[in-house]
């Protein structure tokens, strides 16, 4: 289903651990209104928690509409929606641990969880913005944890008049948009060229943002 799994050399921890997210958030801000919220290596022994998400999710492939055909979605997917259990002990724990670090800006807590599965380099997501539910009008956020292999996340703003931002995230690195970010930029992975191996993200959602 995946390609050979490649292990962080600079993260050595057996368990996997939160570390802290208080004073340790860089923050970027964007134009329109835009953040973006950076924490590489929040957690630290990734790669486990990797493998058991591997093992333990029941992924499934995915298909949407394109022009006049049915075509398959180009990752594996899996969603738990709000009051689902997890399936791992330390998605909760991350979940909680958002919802308290962004409580006074967010107002609400994270309630649901989608996991993708980039199992090589052919797998990918195109620009988009979260903008199902109140995403589409609302200011919100989406937090994202990334296990596995490094990919890159890009962002372009709507108006073209920004630059596009890279942003390689895995092994437990952690990024947040926040602001207009969903309305007024698109977030993408894209192909590789080269062979990589597989990547798993977490998307934590507030109430109806999709």
């Amino acid at each position: 289903m995946t390609g050979a799994f490649q292990a962080s050399l600079l993260d050595t921890a057996d368990t996997p651990t939160l570390t802290p997210l208080a004073g340790t958030v860089r923050r970027t801000h964007l134009p329109h209104g835009a953040w973006i919220d950076l924490r590489p290596s929040w957690i630290a022994g990734a790669d486990p928690l990797f493998e058991r998400l591997l093992d333990a999710v029941p992924w499934h492939a995915g298909s949407r509409r394109m022009y006049d055909r049915v075509v398959d979605v180009p990752r594996l997917l899996a969603f738990y929606r709000e009051h689902d259990p997890l399936p791992d002990p330390l998605l909760t724990a991350a979940r909680d641990a958002l919802t308290e670090h962004y409580a006074l800006e967010l107002g609400e807590p994270f309630t649901t969880a989608g996991l993708c599965l980039y199992r090589d380099h052919r797998d990918s997501v195109a620009w988009h913005g979260d903008q199902t539910g109140r995403g589409a009008t609302e200011d919100t956020m989406i937090a994202i944890v990334s296990l596995g292999t490094p990919r890159p996340l890009l962002l372009r703003p709507r108006a073209g008049d920004s630059p596009t931002r890279r942003f390689d995230l895995g092994h437990g690195d952690l990024l947040v948009m926040g602001g207009t970010c969903q309305r007024t930029w698109e977030h993408a992975i894209p192909k590789s060229a080269r062979p990589q191996s597989p990547r798993i993200s977490i998307q934590y959602r507030p109430h109806n943002v999709r």
